[in-house]
């Protein structure tokens, strides 16, 4: 590439059935800027690969990378390690950009002289994905904590690399390996700004392959919990932050693993004494911030807590909680909670915001 680029953006793929070709002419054709696309080509020949991007000349490097795990960290951190540009990106193989997302980005971070740009993010066709739950009208100079950005659980958009080119994501971590890397960025006191009505980083829902979407042993899936917890920029954020973390955790990934596990035969040997060790530790981390949370999400949380809790039970409170409308997904236990941050009827009337 003969011109420097403004954008280094990494695409990590892993295998040649994934529509490569889709998310790299979205961004080539839809950018006016000058971006450079590394294509880190994971466990795999990268001809399969090369022979798709003949048509993209030199704006696209092929960098391939073997590592023996099934996870994107690997690829990711081979990318943003080959970066020049000022600016560093990540996208997923089977995404892609609205035309002139990366031209937005990149004119709001001039306006404003942010060190991340947030996009906004939607399924391809038409659901918006409302995290993070800032505070209303909050576009920029956003705050870990009172911006809840922890929901906000992929780096997306763009980042400096001269604040952030150091960053990496923990290899040997077979999911969730995001989360480490986003609480170093959210509670970096680096100035981040959300282009809310820009074009959208459009996700798509048709790849039968994600590494995200293979099953695991819970004590497997919750992996990145151990690295953050001894992560040095974790144990260095205050009680307040290592607490907006551990509210997303809960809500997001111990709730979740229930729900993603939605038949007795869907449980493991060992998942569920697991699943409440994994619940304990985010309860004694948190600080208490369990308090705040609906009286169906303790319910669930207290099931949980208890190994002698059957399975069915759980599925059934985690289906539950998901019937918003009612007092019991909108309120604490304590009344006196109700007006916390991150509480639900604030985080309801957060998200809806986000919609509209």
């Amino acid at each position: 590439m003969n011109v420097r680029p403004e954008v280094d953006l990494t695409i990590a793929v892993h295998s040649p059935v994934r529509p490569i070709e889709r998310a790299v002419r979205s961004v080539l054709e839809g950018t006016d800027a000058v971006v450079r696309v590394t294509v880190a080509v994971h466990e795999i020949d990268p001809r399969l690969i090369a022979k798709k991007l003949t048509w993209a000349g030199d704006r696209v490097r092929l960098l391939p990378v073997r590592d023996g795990m099934r996870s994107p960290a690997g690829p990711f951190n081979a990318g943003m390690a080959a970066a020049e540009a000022p600016w560093i990106s990540i996208m997923g193989s089977d995404d892609t950009l609205a035309p002139h997302a990366i031209d937005s980005w990149l004119a709001r971070a001039q306006r404003t002289g942010a060190e991340v740009v947030i996009p906004r993010v939607q399924m391809v066709e038409g659901r918006a994905i409302p995290t993070p739950p800032t505070r209303p009208g909050r576009v920029s100079f956003l705050d870990g904590v009172r911006d809840r950005l922890s929901y906000r659980s992929a780096p997306l958009g763009l980042l400096s690399r001269g604040r952030f080119g150091h960053l990496r994501f923990p290899v040997g971590v077979p999911s969730g390996e995001d989360i480490p890397f986003v609480t170093a960025l959210w509670f970096s006191g680096a100035r981040i700004t959300y282009d809310r009505r820009g074009p959208a980083y459009l996700g798509h829902a048709d790849a039968s392959d994600r590494t995200s979407g293979v099953a695991r042993p819970v004590d497997v899936e919750f992996t990145w919990l151990r690295v953050l917890l001894t992560d040095p920029v974790y144990r260095g954020l205050s009680a307040e932050q290592r607490a907006a973390v551990v509210a997303k955790s809960l809500r997001i990934n111990l709730f979740g693993a229930v729900l993603s596990r939605n038949t007795p035969s869907a449980w493991l040997d060992g998942d569920r004494t697991a699943l409440a060790a994994v619940a304990d530790t985010l309860v004694r981390e948190g600080d208490g911030i369990h308090e705040v949370l609906s009286r169906r999400d303790r319910t669930l949380l207290d099931a949980i807590l208890d190994p002698g809790s059957p399975i069915e039970e759980l599925i059934e409170l985690a289906r539950a909680r998901r019937r918003f409308l009612s007092a019991g997904a909108l309120l604490p236990r304590r009344l006196s909670h109700t007006l916390h941050r991150e509480a639900p009827l604030r985080m309801a009337a957060a998200t809806a915001l986000q919609l509209l």
